[in-house]
């Protein structure tokens, strides 16, 4: 008998335990955790301020469009947890991003999270492509939208003679943001000319004008 009672008991807590390994609390733990982003702690996430306001949960900047007079001809405005510190342990962000004729967010990925895009104004070029190097590629306009999954390299471009915009939404307060050619060849240390003669089939001298174009120093 009790070794019946031994086994019964042992089957019913191994999947509590169990559980504790492959899920995460889905639940906020308290109503609110502001960021205090002035804070030296360093943990996943930010730790919380005890004064708040309702200025912590609220932002402006994705009202009015950004200037897109750079490289690429477009600008991304982040409503990520540094700008909206209320955002802290909520799990979702927003930001919004501008293009000018021909400008392109170029080839990047959101380690933390999925993204969702609405289009304001004007249409864009839109794709992604997955670990298999297929490309989904679709041509979005005002009112509709386009969603890239969590971690894979995308892109947006705006092929049209008149602005575009779009916002964006994500299931993370920090989503990350790596592009494919600053990382590689803007990367500091650098990463080595073989590494990239080798990946992309191309030479030393060519390794080092792109480099040059996307040294840290260099960046707008």
């Amino acid at each position: 008998m009790a070794t019946r009672a031994y086994v019964l008991a042992i089957s019913m807590l191994m999947p509590i335990f169990l559980a504790t390994f492959v899920s995460a609390d889905p639940e906020l733990l308290q109503d609110v955790c502001v960021a205090d982003l002035a804070s030296d702690i360093k943990l996943n996430g930010f730790p919380c301020k005890s004064n708040i306001t309702a200025d912590d949960f609220f932002f402006a900047g994705l009202a009015k469009a950004a200037l897109t007079n750079n490289t690429f001809g477009a600008t991304v405005t982040p409503a990520f947890v540094q700008q909206v510190p209320g955002l802290n342990s909520l799990g979702v962000a927003m930001a919004r991003i501008d293009y000018a004729p021909g400008g392109l967010n170029p080839p990047h990925t959101h380690p933390r999270a999925t993204e969702i895009v609405f289009v304001l104004t004007g249409e864009l070029d839109v794709g992604f492509i997955t670990t298999a190097n297929k490309l989904f590629t679709k041509t979005i306009k005002m009112g509709e939208v386009f969603t890239f999954p969590r971690g894979l390299i995308h892109f947006q471009i705006n092929n049209g003679k008149v602005p575009a915009a779009v916002i964006a939404g994500f299931n993370s307060q920090l989503p990350g943001t790596q592009r494919a050619a600053d990382t590689l060849f803007g990367s500091s240390p650098p990463v080595e000319d073989v590494v990239l003669t080798k990946a992309f089939q191309i030479g030393t001298k060519e390794v080092e004008k792109i480099k040059s174009r996307f040294a840290p120093m260099n960046k707008k």
